[in-house]
């Protein structure tokens, strides 16, 4: 294990593991940068502290935080049902059991509410077997993409009706279900507040906290600072979205589960605003919501490839057993699929992001990330 932070992206860089990364760890003011290796395979362009880059799922701490502060203004109520706002998601159907056919349905017992998208628990979404064919119609009728691609994503409107053709898997509120609530939690935002989500988001969260570089797309006078995207592929990394692709333009459905780009110091002024005491953005009652596991344990226990045992606050997981090296009781956060992840430890009150441009092949985190994770933990 590498003991200092520029070794350890540096390490990352030299095994081939990545091109280039971006890491900032900070207790109050001391904050320490690390970056090293170049913005595209085999480029010129160094990687840098100000390195855009696709964040994917840390997007969806964004959007929980922008709803409770909606829950704090009094514009939406955990309580509500989402029908309020998103009338096409009224009287979802149920499989009868999680591996049924599409056609065998019975009703929602109960409508969904705000909460239970908060909490992930609305009955949509990702469980650790993707062979049932409910999961199956998340994808065919384009209700979920991969988060490389969300200029393929539908129009809002249309998104919510391709959704609602597709079964629930579970019961609201009787299971975790990763990715999907984060979008509907996105959509209904804007619905409720009559403004686009990336607007929405700027105006309440981006301007507020000084997130000049962060957004659901790279404006054109800051492209130069954008990271080329890769996946793992046959024969070594391929390129699956390059600076003037899909983060180009604004896309037609701005995914509160995955769309938004950043750099570390953005992410961070948002991050720090969520350890005990913070001020700039929630009050700290929603914070404690935010950050406090919300799941029972058969829940956790059957989310295992996603959370590994942990728990899931709002829009991020929680730690609640030290199983790991890394894992500390009540620290909060989560990792992008496209190659980040970002955590604050309450006990320590660390904050701590890394940025890559190396698409996750699995919800498994990946070497990269564990060792981060641990370098955070310890100090």
């Amino acid at each position: 294990m590498v003991s200092d932070l520029q070794g350890l992206v540096q390490s990352a860089v030299d095994n081939g593991s990545v091109p280039g990364a971006v890491a900032l760890v900070a207790r109050g003011d001391a904050v320490e940068v690390a970056a090293a290796g170049t913005a595209e395979l085999g480029g010129r362009t160094p990687m840098a502290r100000d390195s855009i880059f696709r964040i994917a799922s840390l997007t969806k701490s964004v959007a929980s935080a922008l709803a409770l502060l909606l829950i704090e203004q009094g514009r939406i109520g955990h309580d509500d049902p989402i029908a309020t706002w998103l009338p096409e998601l009224a009287h979802p159907k149920v499989v009868r059991t999680p591996d049924a056919p599409l056609d065998d349905v019975v009703p929602a017992r109960r409508p969904i509410t705000v909460a239970d998208l908060l909490t992930s628990r609305a009955g949509w979404g990702f469980p650790d077997d993707f062979t049932w064919p409910a999961i199956g119609a998340l994808f065919d009728k384009g209700s979920q993409q991969h988060g490389r691609d969300p200029q393929l994503v539908p129009a809002p409107d249309q998104w919510l009706k391709n959704l609602a053709e597709v079964p629930m898997v579970f019961q609201p509120g009787e299971r975790w279900l990763y990715n999907t609530c984060s979008d509907i939690l996105g959509a209904l935002m804007a619905r409720a507040t009559d403004t686009p989500l990336p607007q929405l988001m700027a105006e309440l969260v981006f301007e507020p906290l000084g997130m000049t570089d962060t957004g659901f797309a790279v404006p054109a006078e800051q492209i130069a600072r954008f990271t080329s995207g890769y996946a793992p592929g046959e024969h070594g990394l391929d390129l699956v979205d390059p600076r003037e692709g899909q983060w180009s333009t604004l896309p037609a459905f701005p995914s509160g589960a995955g769309g938004l780009v950043s750099t570390v110091d953005d992410y961070h002024a948002f991050a720090r605003t969520l350890l005990p005491g913070a001020t700039g953005l929630l009050s700290e009652r929603s914070v404690r919501e935010m950050t406090t596991d919300h799941l029972t344990a058969e829940q956790r226990a059957a989310s295992r490839l996603f959370l590994e045992g942990q728990g899931w606050g709002s829009g991020g997981s929680v730690d609640i057993a030290p199983v790991e090296p890394w894992n500390v009781v009540g620290r909060y956060g989560w990792t992008g699929g496209t190659g980040t992840t970002a955590h604050v430890i309450p006990a320590t009150g660390t904050v701590a992001v890394l940025m890559t441009q190396v698409a996750m092949t699995s919800p498994t985190p990946v070497p990269l990330q564990r060792d981060f994770w641990t370098y955070a933990a310890r100090r």
